[in-house]
């Protein structure tokens, strides 16, 4: 006689929604990139294998079991970038979470850049934004970025809003590429950052943009952009492009999110 119950427990239902979280952030890290498709095809094969086990279909289970088993090692290499934002995502909400502990209340590394820091590089880029200069300007944070510093010349110099200008004036050497700006000091320019993969970016965007995006992908970094066509100033933090910010409001949002 067939079973028509279902029996099922409270950790049945915990465990299909953690199955559920997982796949949602998945699909998040992946969608309007080149890897959403690849990623589509992966979830019905998996469903379609699901659906095997279920019928107890050993010979085409078996198969798809061991396309799964081989196929690990080749998803973390096809989704190497998507897994390494969505590691980074987990340590940026853990170290969140640890900002109201005893140890941060009294580490002076906390503020990633102090209020005198932030009024120098709020006023470049408004005159920067005045003036259309183009500007890239990366804000570390939890990491140094120290693979990208390396790409750049090395200048560790004090943050003001003159040299900061200096360095992006278009007939300077030193302006294309990205500041890199590290605990208060200007640590490299010249940088080279990855691009965005991301289709959906609005094809208006220069480089700058794209780079800013792609780094705010793979790392935890505030980056600033000011466009050299419009003077528009942006910001990119996790992968998301916040444009056409105000110039009477770019400090009060540097200050909330970075500092």
């Amino acid at each position: 006689m067939i079973d028509l119950f279902i029996h099922v427990r409270f950790l049945d239902v915990i465990d299909i929604f953690l199955v559920a979280v997982i796949f949602y952030e998945i699909y998040k890290l992946v969608k309007g990139t080149v890897a959403f498709n690849i990623f589509m095809g992966i979830f019905i094969i998996f469903m379609v294998w699901l659906v095997v086990k279920s019928l107890k279909m050993e010979l085409l289970g078996s198969i798809l079991g061991q396309l799964f088993g081989v196929g690990v090692i080749a998803i973390i290499i096809v989704f190497q970038q998507e897994v390494r934002r969505f590691l980074l995502m987990l340590g940026s909400r853990y170290r969140a979470n640890r900002r109201f502990s005893l140890g941060n209340i009294f580490s002076s590394q906390f503020k990633f850049a102090s209020e005198a820091t932030l009024h120098e590089i709020v006023d470049s880029c408004v005159q920067m934004s005045e003036n259309r200069t183009g500007a890239l300007i990366v804000l570390a944070r939890e990491s140094e970025l120290q693979e990208y510093v390396e790409t750049g010349e090395i200048i560790d110099a004090v943050i003001t809003s003159e040299l900061i200008k200096s360095v992006f004036f278009k007939n300077s050497p030193l302006h294309d590429g990205a500041m890199i700006i590290t605990l208060n000091r200007i640590k490299a320019v010249r940088c080279i950052l990855p691009l965005s993969q991301i289709l959906e970016i609005n094809p208006i965007l220069g480089l700058r943009h794209r780079a800013a995006i792609g780094l705010s992908e793979q790392t935890d970094a505030y980056v600033i952009v000011v466009s050299e066509e419009t003077g528009h100033i942006s910001t990119s933090y996790n992968g998301e492009l916040n444009e056409n910010i105000p110039v009477d409001q770019l400090f009060s949002l540097l200050e909330l999110e970075y500092k």
